[in-house]
């Protein structure tokens, strides 16, 4: 049984009559394929990319696995069409907080038509695209039982700027992120932003790869991120996703660098510290102020 995504944060939506993804109770994820040719370059991509003996292995768990392509009916009635079926990311989260980035400088792709290119321009300047190098393009944060979930509309993720991009990092990462609350503790930083298999150090490892690949350029893709803030406000372990995802506009490479991706990422990672740093020093000056001081550990914590 085929229904629509219960979690997802940006793009097209299968609501309304409108057409858009699918998902299954199995883990996969039915992305229909977009016309004028993109929908076939994408599966032409993820055909290229699960070949490729260039790419490191540790680099591909980064990609959603590909299972090909179907013929299934329409969300929007209009008869059968291809889909991608792909993993379905947060099929194995229960009440995910999930962060739709979407990375570069510049969105479009060099062959694109002037009028496309002028539609994107007008957006990337509008948004933090330009200023910062990348934007987020959909989110949704767990509240609890309670509150459930926040998702701002898509009017009000585009309006975001500089300082609310800094303020949704921290939010993303706090155990007090319900809505009307301004006052992030980003209490949950050194456990999803931190440690060795932390946000942080899987941006690295995706920066190493980008400082040396020639292979692709990733026009307008996205880097999904997400966790279980349920599971580790509970002291439970949950590890942190990051995944790559929409790559209709992805060209060859020809041996250069891509570095409008890659710029766009470095700052992501610069915005991503400097919210783990300042969670470091409010944990050690609580240490410091509290009456029975304890020993701050490296990622944070006090005991």
């Amino acid at each position: 049984m085929l229904k629509v995504p219960e979690h997802q944060v940006a793009g097209h939506l299968a609501i309304d009559g409108k057409l858009g993804p699918l998902v299954d109770d199995s883990g996969r994820f039915y992305k229909p394929l977009q016309g004028d040719g993109r929908g076939n370059k994408e599966l032409a991509f993820y055909e290229s990319f699960s070949s490729d003996t260039r790419v490191p292995d540790h680099i591909r768990k980064y990609f959603p696995v590909c299972y090909g392509s179907q013929l299934l009916e329409a969300s929007n009635g209009s008869g059968l069409l291809h889909h991608l079926v792909l993993q379905d990311i947060v099929s194995s989260h229960r009440n995910p907080s999930i962060m739709d980035v979407k990375i570069g400088s510049r969105t479009w792709y060099p062959e694109a038509s002037d009028n496309y290119i002028q539609k994107c321009l007008e957006k990337d300047r509008r948004t933090t695209t330009v200023s910062l190098g990348f934007r987020i393009a959909g989110l949704q944060l767990y509240g609890g039982k309670e509150s459930g979930y926040w998702r701002p509309g898509r009017k009000e993720v585009q309006s975001f700027t500089v300082y609310n991009v800094r303020s949704i990092l921290r939010r993303f990462v706090s155990s007090n992120s319900s809505i009307g609350n301004e006052n992030s503790d980003c209490s949950f930083a050194p456990s999803i932003y931190g440690g060795s298999a932390g946000i942080l150090e899987q941006l690295l490892e995706l920066k190493a790869w980008f400082e040396d690949q020639t292979i692709y350029h990733f026009h307008s893709c996205s880097l999904l991120i997400l966790f279980d803030k349920e599971s580790v406000s509970k002291g439970s372990a949950s590890v942190p996703e990051i995944k790559l995802i929409d790559f209709a506009h992805v060209v060859e490479g020809k041996g250069v660098i891509d570095h409008n991706f890659l710029g766009g990422l470095c700052s992501l990672i610069k915005f991503v510290s400097d919210v783990l740093s300042d969670s470091k020093e409010s944990s050690i000056k609580d240490c410091v102020e509290s009456e029975k001081p304890g020993i701050c550990t490296d990622n944070g914590n006090c005991q």
